[in-house]
């Protein structure tokens, strides 16, 4: 019974295919690009959002207080996804000032929403088109049947012709009612993705950092340099590491980096060892 089903259903959709002329080819090829077009975005919208932003934090976390910013930085980009780009650009603060990393954020949330929503306009405008071409093909077949009654007048012949008239309606009925949900779920899918982003933002929002510095030469001349600019918190000399000077800060008062600082004050280079951001 069921095969039975199955094969005159199949029948029937070879029948109206036949019959349903070039507007019915043309509803199938676009509703195919929408369905291929829509299980693509689907599946990439998945594999991104495989990973939770607390997740990701917890791993900056914990790498943070192992290795510092960079550390975390090397080990969150195993992750691949927007919200791990965007973590990495707000742990590059020290290394750039705060309006740098702003700047890097939002060309990262650029980049990463026009991926998320590529495909998304023509995917509507299919939604929007198809039963417009359906009923386009109707119209058409509805014309030419009473133009050949016109000629041969015919119950059965008209019944014939509106038969074939509304296969395109029907046609284009089905592409919407294929399309519509996954449309809709892709557009959650998005949406889950923005509010992880957003999440990320306010939990990268660093309230105080502390950063171990290299500096190469006039050492005096560093700190001085460093207890002037704005968003340093305190400095002190140290030797530990590799590093000579320690250096506490406001990364949302930080309006130039640390290397540029101690470079436009002293004209020495320098080198930030190890920097670790808190909240």
């Amino acid at each position: 019974m069921i095969i039975e089903f199955f094969s005159d259903l199949f029948n029937t959709i070879i029948d109206m295919f036949s019959n349903g002329g070039v507007i019915t080819y043309i509803i199938t090829l676009v509703g195919v690009y929408g369905l291929i077009t829509s299980l693509q975005k689907i599946l990439y919208l998945k594999r991104i959002s495989k990973i939770d932003t607390t997740e990701i934090m917890k791993t900056v976390s914990t790498t943070m207080e192992k290795g510092g910013a960079i550390e975390a930085l090397k080990e969150i980009k195993q992750y691949k996804n927007p919200v791990s780009k965007i973590i990495s650009e707000a742990l590059k603060i020290g290394y750039k000032n705060k309006t740098e990393v702003e700047e890097g954020m939002e060309q990262v949330f650029i980049v990463e929403l026009s991926k998320m929503t590529n495909g998304l306009n023509v995917l509507k405008t299919i939604i929007e088109l198809a039963p417009f071409l359906g009923l386009i093909g109707t119209v058409i077949g509805i014309w030419l049947t009473f133009k050949s009654l016109g000629v041969n007048p015919s119950t059965e012949a008209m019944a014939q012709g509106i038969y074939i008239a509304l296969i395109t309606t029907i046609a284009g009925l089905t592409v919407v009612l294929i399309l519509l949900p996954l449309y809709t779920y892709i557009k959650e899918l998005i949406d889950n993705e923005m509010d992880k982003i957003e999440l990320a933002n306010k939990m990268t929002n660093w309230n105080y950092a502390v950063a171990k510095i290299r500096v190469y030469e006039n050492v005096d001349c560093a700190i001085d340099g460093l207890q002037e600019a704005a968003g340093i918190v305190s400095v002190k000399k140290i030797s530990q590491n590799r590093a000579n000077v320690k250096v506490s800060f406001k990364p949302s008062m930080l309006e130039k980096s640390i290397n540029n600082i101690i470079l436009e004050k002293c004209d020495s280079k320098s080198e930030i060892i190890m920097s670790k951001l808190k909240q």
